[in-house]
């Protein structure tokens, strides 16, 4: 939960591109999150539930 994410692809359906970061609010399984989209106001964008094939973890410190 509240990971940062970012597309692995895109999804011109919903209006988001390769590399849109969002923000993990809901795990369904170990392969299915919803996923949060928000402008730098904090405006939602898109919410839509994504498989983890599609997102990349973000880290914003080293990684051990």
């Amino acid at each position: 939960m509240l990971d940062v994410v970012a597309l692995t692809a895109d999804l011109p359906e919903h209006g988001l591109l390769y590399g849109h970061v969002g923000t993990v609010v809901e795990t369904f399984s170990s392969m299915m999150y919803e996923v949060e989209f928000s402008d730098d106001q904090g405006r939602t964008y898109a919410q839509l539930p994504l498989p983890a094939s599609s997102l990349m973890a973000l880290h914003h410190r080293p990684v051990r």
